[in-house]
């Protein structure tokens, strides 16, 4: 009974989790949009695609404990998004202008780093954490950079996703303006540790919750 319990729950987890995971960061990618704040957005939701994928990767690796789950949690996360951006695609954006954010190469490292430690919960907390935390706006920058006239295509096409009161009057230049993939990064460094120790935990719950 416990076995089929378990095996039930992981494939049940895994897809909730992704599913959510995805929901949350569905306009992470739409730096864009907000073309005054870009920047500044690009900062924050670096962070906030850093929590989702550091928790949700790292629960799904410890729950099955076998290097390359990581990166199949990231690659489902990256189809849910394909799919939720075609309504751009649909609403008249062109694709050079579709932006997903780049999951997969982070959720690698987060293997990797399990992986060569042999397994190693606390080596994947931090080092898997940190190498997360780091790499995930670096790779999102890198694909940012490679949209085609951003300003000239966001102002051609309506905002769907910005309410009226939210519209940028004229640019704003914020604190984050200067080096959105080094605020990214550092802040991602340090806080990536604390959303993979979330993602071990949540798995120690989950077995717990399965035993009782």
């Amino acid at each position: 009974l416990m076995v089929w319990l378990r095996r039930c729950t992981h494939y049940l987890f895994i897809l909730v989790v992704a599913v959510n995971s995805t929901l949350l960061t569905i306009n992470a990618g739409d730096y864009i949009f907000y073309t005054d704040w870009a920047w500044t957005s690009f900062t924050v939701f670096s962070i906030s695609q850093t929590l989702m994928l550091a928790v949700g990767a790292t629960y799904y690796l410890t729950f099955t404990g076998v290097p390359g789950t990581a990166t199949y949690y990231g690659l489902i996360m990256t189809v849910y998004t394909w799919v939720a951006k075609g309504a751009w695609f649909a609403l008249g954006y062109p694709y050079d202008f579709i932006v997903t954010p780049i999951w997969l190469p982070s959720a690698m490292l987060l293997d990797l780093a399990y992986w060569a430690t042999k397994r190693n919960k606390h080596s994947l907390i931090l080092f898997g954490g940190v190498l997360v935390g780091m790499s995930l706006p670096l790779f999102n920058m890198v694909n940012l950079i490679t949209v085609a006239d951003p300003l000239e295509t966001a102002f051609k096409y309506p905002r769907p996703t910005l309410p009226p009161y939210m519209t940028p009057i004229e640019p704003q230049v914020g604190k984050f303006y200067n080096s959105p993939v080094a605020l990214g990064a550092g802040a991602g460094a340090v806080l990536s540790v604390t959303f993979t120790a979330l993602g071990c935990k949540l798995n120690t719950w989950t077995y717990r919750w399965m035993a009782a």
